[in-house]
């Protein structure tokens, strides 16, 4: 396993991989930007720079996500969540088939080894608010603006 770090909008980006895939993505307030990016996470690199430049919709890198069947099952879901599209944790509980497990839907959205690239940002409170975000409510809302500038501005 090797880390890289990169500059974001919204911090410094560590990405952890090997060749099986991409198992982390991170954001941190400092860090110490890499010279060099090993070839199997250069597409990652390139594709989250493509994202943040308003030129990528989808991640098409290997992931390698580590986590419990429940959680792989949950950050799967959180894939066919739209670009630019939200959805709450109901639903998200609803169409993994148990509407009571809400709570250990957004525990396992809390725990989300793949900041952005599994896009658990697009998940929201019932009430349309921006619920829990472990890179910070801030990040959570520029992230969801940046995806959709027109619509979700007029939300928050």
């Amino acid at each position: 396993m090797e880390t890289v770090f990169i500059n974001t909008p919204l911090g410094i980006a560590a990405i952890t991989g090997d060749v099986h895939g991409v198992s982390k993505i991170s954001v941190l307030e400092e860090g110490e930007i890499s010279a060099q990016i090993p070839s199997f996470l250069q597409e990652a690199v390139q594709q989250l720079q493509e994202y943040f430049n308003a030129q990528r919709m989808d991640f098409t890198f290997k992931l390698n996500p580590q986590g419990t069947e429940f959680q792989q099952k949950v950050w799967k879901a959180l894939l066919d969540i739209p670009f630019g599209k939200t959805r709450t944790y109901l639903e998200q509980s609803k169409l993994l088939g148990d509407v009571k497990a809400i709570r250990a839907v957004a525990s396992a959205n809390g725990k989300n080894p793949l900041w952005i690239v599994v896009p658990c940002h697009r998940v929201i409170g019932t009430d349309g608010s921006l619920t829990g975000y472990a890179g910070g409510l801030w990040r959570k809302k520029w992230l969801l603006e940046h995806e959709n500038p027109t619509t979700q501005q007029s939300l928050f």
